[in-house]
């Protein structure tokens, strides 16, 4: 595995290599050179299918000449190198998974690009266990681009070149066509920004968390003459960055259509959920719309088996073989047909029978002389240096349980479990060298914007570098979207963002008190608090630090919860602590608890009496206490987010003897039996323990 940091998908690795940022083209310039000089080249299916060979192997051993060259460039032991570069040679069977760490990258395509001269260069491309591969990181990502849903794309994979834009033009009988590519997301908004466009239409996104300078971005949208959003939620970043129009979108449980995979397979998904409310399709709010411009003719669709029928045709106009996405045989399904239409793989072109394919094995790629094209990269270098300054690289990215802008995921009480806080994770030495502590608070900024995010400090964290999950929002945290941090450098070939490599500053941010709020309605935070949105059971639950004094929450309190709830209270001023419960006909409908940073109160046991349906006395005197009546142990950090398994009840179970590996600790406590995700994190608690090493492991 190679990335700048040791995830958990690492524990399962034979060899990590954790590449420094912005360094992975060299690395695979360095392999390049090392296929040549061991005779790996291919050099029968390189004549026959391949171009530019010459070219990219000359700029590979500039870049990169030798294994030390690519260690010290990589940041790497020469050791380690030796050996990755071993197992690509000697292994025949060798598929590259990449995904957004190398994609979102001011040089993203020339990272992709050395990957796939690698296995061009030795044939290893469209056979079985063979290939680079593309792990996107959007829903539906290849079937949005097999419509032309990308600035740079027309619909059916065509391009802007005369033939193409001719070609759709007179299948859409469409006489003014666009003859050039529109601008990618963040030129786009950076012309919003400039006052060059003047009307938007946001549909399934969050442009005001996930761009680069998300901040500005956000302040930018102020600006339209027309800022209309689809959504399917009420309130989001990008909503309430002053949305004039906001139409009611269908969500991906109550979609109608068709979704595309890796392989090129299309499948259809069926609602599994009816529209709520007045929530409409994407496909039928276009339609209605463009009925409404005046151009009913061109938008007479009354279902989605009609939008794919004219989808299928378009792929197959004036193709005869030469273009790679042909569903022509698609073209002519009834409603029923669409209805129950299996699993296909395109190409599916019309009169000849359907099944499964694959790409280059034998060449046949989709350019103008069939060849594949070895493409020179250039140097490898972050958009950005670091200096005295902004002396450490921030590299964003995701975390196990949570997806995108947690618009969806962060309903869910059970994945807000496991990763509650939006954090910095660093090395220990980079934590000591600027006088930070694991738990603590950190303020992260760049020229371009600031959070405060809590300190995680790893040994999987590589040194000079740091990592802030992309997740978190003005919605769900007081000062943790991390776009506003992010450099708007891009790639010149792709747009994608400088998201992993931009230099940062970093500091303590000193917080007296800490505690959390628990609530079956929206409280609003007092200002200069700190804190962190958590769906739990039957309501919503915040991380809080702060420096107001115990007093000053209990004035807040009393705003916070109102009159209507029976309130029970207690405070020790001296020690700096403050605890409110509030009750309606028995049950606890709200708790407020803060308390010394150094001595914060822990929620397990209120929030598991929060989210009771009924308490008992016992249970209701106990509230305040911040311990459970019922003799149960501090379950500790969720590790299984499925079913609720801290580890404190994992480690319990193996110190008894009642589990002493992964698949007994499954049949024990059924922790990664369900989807499987903490099963690197289980490994990892064992071999621990297995080495006498009994200190929590870091779950982020």
């Amino acid at each position: 595995m190679i990335d700048p940091r040791r995830t958990a998908t690492a524990e399962d690795s034979d060899l990590f290599l954790s590449v420094a940022p912005g360094m992975d083209t060299a690395l695979f310039c360095g392999l390049l050179g090392y296929l040549a000089d061991t005779l790996a080249f291919d050099f029968q299916y390189i004549d026959a299918h391949t171009t530019g060979l010459i070219d990219a192997l000359v700029r590979a051993r500039e870049i990169a000449p030798d294994v030390a060259a690519t260690a010290k460039a990589c940041g790497l032991a020469e050791a380690d190198v030796a050996r990755f570069f071993e197992l690509f040679c000697t292994t025949q069977n060798v598929v590259t998974c990449f995904s957004q760490g190398v994609n979102q990258s001011a040089q993203g395509t020339d990272k992709v690009t050395s990957i796939i001269n690698c296995h061009l260069a030795t044939g290893r491309i469209g056979k079985p266990g063979m290939g680079p591969f593309s792990l996107t990181g959007q829903p539906n990502a290849m079937g949005g681009r097999e419509v032309g849903g990308l600035a740079n794309q027309l619909a059916a994979h065509m391009n802007f070149n005369e033939p193409d834009i001719g070609r759709v033009g007179r299948f859409w009988n469409a006489p003014v066509m666009a003859h050039r590519e529109g601008l990618k997301a963040v030129q786009m908004f950076e012309a919003i920004e400039r006052g060059e466009i003047k009307a938007l239409w946001v549909m399934a996104t969050n442009p005001a968390v996930s761009l680069p300078r998300a901040g500005a971005m956000r302040d930018a949208l102020a600006q339209l003459d027309l800022f209309v959003v689809s959504e399917n939620v009420l309130s989001n970043d990008t909503v309430n960055a002053g949305a004039q129009i906001l139409l009611p979108a269908a969500a991906w449980g109550e979609k109608d259509g068709t979704v595309t995979n890796s392989e090129r397979r299309i499948s259809r998904q069926r609602p599994f959920l009816p529209l709520p409310g007045e929530a409409k399709s994407d496909w039928w709010i276009v339609k209605e719309v463009g009925r409404r411009m005046g151009f009913a003719a061109a938008f007479n669709f009354d279902s989605a088996a009609g939008i794919f029928r004219e989808h299928a045709a378009l792929s197959a106009f004036e193709n005869n073989g030469t273009r790679d996405f042909d569903i022509g045989a698609l073209a002519a399904l009834t409603d029923d047909e669409f209805n129950a239409l299996d699993p296909v793989q395109w190409p599916a072109r019309a009169g000849q029978a359907k099944g499964d394919s694959r790409f280059f094995a034998e060449g046949g790629f989709f350019t103008p002389d069939r060849k594949a094209r070895l493409i020179a990269p250039d140097k490898p270098a972050p958009s950005a240096k670091v200096s005295q300054e902004f002396s450490l690289r921030l590299n964003t990215g995701r975390v196990r349980d949570q997806w995108h802008t947690m618009t969806r995921t962060g309903l869910s009480p059970r994945l807000g479990a496991h990763l509650p806080e939006p954090f910095v994770e660093m090395h220990p030495k980079d934590a000591a060298r600027h006088a930070l502590h694991d738990g603590g608070f950190a303020r992260v900024r760049s020229p371009h914007g600031a959070c405060v995010l809590k300190v995680v400090v790893s040994e999987s964290q590589r040194r000079g570098s740091i990592f802030s999950p992309i997740h978190w929002s003005d919605e769900t945290a007081s000062s943790a979207r991390i776009g506003d941090i992010v450099a708007p450098a891009t790639d010149p070939y792709s747009g994608q963002p400088e998201s992993k490599a931009t230099p940062v500053a970093i500091e303590p941010a000193a917080f007296a008190f800490r505690g959390f709020a628990l609530a079956q309605t929206p409280l609003a935070m007092p200002a200069g608090a700190w804190w962190s949105r958590v769906a739990v059971g039957n309501g919503t639950g915040w991380l809080l630090a702060s420096n107001e004094t115990p007093d000053i929450w209990r004035e807040y309190a009393k705003a916070m919860f109102g009159t209507d709830a029976e309130i029970a209270e207690y405070i020790d001023t001296p020690r700096g602590s403050y605890r409110m419960a509030a009750f309606v006909e028995g049950r606890l409908v709200g708790a407020l608890f803060v308390g010394p940073a150094d001595a914060a109160p822990h929620w397990d046991a209120v929030k598991a009496l929060f989210e009771a349906e009924s308490i008992g006395d016992a249970q209701r005197r106990a509230v305040l206490s911040g311990k459970s009546t019922d003799g149960l142990a501090d379950p500790g950090p969720v590790v299984c987010a499925c079913f609720g398994v801290g580890f404190n009840v994992i480690r319990a179970a193996l110190d008894s003897g009642a589990a002493a590996n992964v698949e007994e600790i499954g049949k024990a406590l059924r922790a990664g039996t369900n989807c499987g995700s903490c099963l690197p994190e289980l490994k990892k608690i064992v071999s621990q323990k297995v080495g006498n090493n009994e200190r929590a492991p870091q779950t982020a």
